[in-house]
């Protein structure tokens, strides 16, 4: 395997004979900073929380961290993560590098803040991360699965 299919962020599962694409899922940049500006003001929330409940007289130096945690967090994965792409398939969901669920093995698909969580039969999990529309990436990929709403 070349070094380019280690860190790929798309799939990299040839489709089998006859297999056709759906739709592609991606990422969404707005999205993904939305969430992020969530987890800073949780963040910054949590350290101040910590710090004047142990009696630090600078509690609010727990923001600046909180802060600059999820502000560095945020700009070192983005390159990685507003790459990533999951195809639908009329057989399989795939993901990045050989992620792949076949429809039927599909037992849950549910929503999980900006993400879909997919999970098969077998208990394996898969977190469609970022969705614009998650409501439409939750329900396209049901019909395919044969799924009912909810």
């Amino acid at each position: 395997m070349s070094e380019g299919l280690i860190h790929s962020m798309t799939p990299t599962t040839p489709l089998s004979e006859g297999e056709r694409v759906l739709h592609s899922f991606h990422p969404d940049r707005a999205t993904y900073w939305r969430d992020h500006a969530w987890m800073a003001a949780t963040a910054m929330a949590l350290g101040m929380g910590v710090l004047w409940a142990i009696g630090n007289p600078h509690a609010w130096t727990g923001a600046v961290g909180g802060l600059a945690a999820i502000a560095v967090r945020a700009g070192y994965v983005a390159s990685d993560e507003l790459k990533a792409r999951w195809d639908l398939t009329d057989r399989r969901l795939l993901g990045p590098q050989t992620r792949a669920v076949r429809l039927a093995e599909i037992k849950t698909v549910r929503g999980l803040g900006s993400a879909v969580q997919v999970v098969t039969a077998a208990g394996d999990k898969h977190l469609i991360k970022y969705q614009a529309d998650r409501a439409g990436t939750e329900a396209r990929i049901r019909a395919a699965a044969g799924l009912k709403e909810g």
